[in-house]
């Protein structure tokens, strides 16, 4: 009878040791991958963590894309309030323009201008991040489709997203 309750024991903590040893192995992984969103007032207010990887998200600022010789594109991105330099080495979207809603991921480099790693557009002319939308309706630059709102030199039709 001893010799069970010793058995059941060992496998009760062999058990809750490779449970514990999978949550850590899973939430390491995750930790790599996690990419949180921030605006441009984030970074320039520098609640942004030097060199972790984030999500940044916002409207491509009229005139700024430029594209250099070695492939990389650089362009300003605005929640309106705040502007952030942006340089990605890569095919950009289709849909990528200015004046357009973007989220990019990546990291702020040394020089301070943020060095993407995936460049995402909206893929649709209702489709703006959440997280987007929020940051413009924060900054007084959402229409909400009755023509309030509206940022300007955009059409209402293209803020109502």
């Amino acid at each position: 009878m001893r010799l069970r309750k010793q058995q059941r024991l060992v496998l009760t903590v062999v058990a809750v040791l490779l449970l514990g040893g999978a949550t850590i192995l899973m939430m390491t992984a995750l930790s790599d991958s996690v990419a949180f969103f921030a605006t441009p007032s984030d970074i320039a207010e520098g609640k942004v963590d030097p060199g972790k990887n984030f999500r940044i998200g916002g409207l491509v600022v009229d005139g700024s894309v430029g594209r250099r010789d070695d492939g990389v594109v650089t362009f300003a991105l605005t929640d309106q309030a705040n502007n952030v330099e942006v340089s990605y080495r890569g095919i950009l979207p289709d849909l990528f323009r200015e004046g357009q809603g973007i989220v990019a991921q990546g990291r702020i480099g040394d020089d301070g201008t943020f060095v993407a790693s995936e460049v995402l557009a909206k893929h649709d002319e209702n489709y703006m991040p959440a997280e987007v939308a929020e940051s413009l309706k924060q900054a007084g630059m959402w229409n909400d489709g009755d023509g309030h709102g509206v940022v300007p030199g955009a059409e209402a039709s293209e803020m109502a997203k």
